[in-house]
């Protein structure tokens, strides 16, 4: 599984669809968090339930909010933040071959959707104060603002 974490002041995920005729789209807010951490995740065809366990331990323990002292020291859970997860399976674009990324070690969507929702489920068990979400296979744009800027890629086959 792979994620990039992202420290944010404020997020939000719309859905968005052509309008049928032709006249321009029409978007919907469909997730927004305050203070905490914008989470693009992708499941791989090689992910399990252990992945999204590692996953979810480390986006709810990561370490990256300053404390008193201004040192990365506190997690989202120390500080009462929301957690925006959006799935995207680009994270598994390979791009060492032409210029056009293949997707073939993403996860099938029937199964990546499984454990994107064990994700979400994950965080909220573990007490992320809030956790939003964009909608599985729809185009969606995510806004964010960055906080420091952080940004941090994780990566479960890495950790084992």
């Amino acid at each position: 599984m792979r994620a990039v974490v992202q420290r944010v002041i404020h997020a939000s995920v719309s859905v968005y669809a052509p309008r049928p005729d032709g006249a321009g789209e029409d978007s919907k807010v469909v997730g927004e968090i305050g203070p905490g951490l914008c989470v693009l995740v992708g499941a791989g065809d090689r992910d399990s339930s252990t992945d999204v366990a590692y996953m979810v331990d480390k986006v709810a323990n990561l370490r990256i909010f300053g404390d008193s002292e201004g040192k990365m020291n506190r997690s989202v859970l120390d500080v009462d933040g929301g957690v925006l997860a959006v799935s995207q399976f680009t994270l598994y674009g390979d791009t060492r071959k032409g210029r056009r990324p293949s997707f073939v070690h993403a996860l099938e969507p029937v199964a990546a959707r499984a454990l994107y929702e064990e994700f979400v489920a994950g965080l909220r068990q573990a007490g992320v104060a809030h956790v939003a979400t964009g909608v599985f296979r729809a185009m969606m744009r995510v806004s964010l603002v960055n906080d420091g800027p952080v940004t941090i890629l994780l990566d479960s086959s890495r950790a084992f």
